[in-house]
């Protein structure tokens, strides 16, 4: 992302995240605070004390030993599954969505959950923002599956930080909750320009 925003010649961006996506946008602040000037955390859980035990389906398909099997048999039909079982009511993914997740293999999986997984394991989320200077907008679904929503109440502690929780929403309030996100997203960057 630093080199992207770098070769734009841009500084003090919105950064906005959806789940690892938002631990990704604290990363590039903790190594290039010149490049942001706000984070929106959609879903990025607080730390691995959150995590809950995914649905059986995606526990399938993203362990050994029948992961790598599966994985490349995946069917448009199965991601939905799999991304609906995430949510607190079914969505419809569109197409290019789905497109980008074929494309992931699976042993870029793996490797992406375990350096999420040491990124995390070394400080949570939270105190790494902590000793940041960014307003930080946290949005959870209060039915979030992923990550234990009411440990989502971790941001707060945090100087600058405010906390939406969806009721209803689980982990992809993108697609679950797509105008109120994006008024949350775009407000809270709004202040900031």
């Amino acid at each position: 992302m630093a080199a992207v925003l770098d070769e734009l010649g841009l500084r003090g961006v919105a950064i906005a995240g959806h789940s690892s996506g938002g631990w990704a946008g604290i990363a590039l602040a903790e190594q290039r605070p010149d490049l942001v000037g706000s984070l929106t955390l959609i879903s990025a859980g607080p730390g691995l004390d959150a995590v809950r035990r995914p649905p059986l389906l995606l526990r399938a398909l993203m362990a050994p030993p029948l992961g790598p099997l599966v994985w490349p048999l995946r069917t448009d039909a199965m991601m939905q599954r799999g991304i609906n079982s995430m949510c607190a009511r079914p969505v419809t993914i569109p197409g290019d969505v789905l497109d980008e997740m074929r494309g992931l293999s699976y042993r870029r999986m793996r490797e992406f959950i375990r350096q999420n997984t040491k990124y995390l394991a070394e400080r949570s989320a939270p105190e790494r923002l902590a000793v940041l200077d960014v307003p930080v907008l946290v949005i959870f679904g209060a039915a979030d599956p992923r990550y234990e929503p009411s440990l989502a109440h971790r941001y707060v502690e945090v100087a600058g930080a405010r906390l939406e929780l969806l009721p209803d929403v689980g982990h992809v309030p993108i697609f679950e909750a797509p105008e109120q996100t994006a008024k949350l997203l775009l407000g809270f960057v709004a202040q900031r320009t």
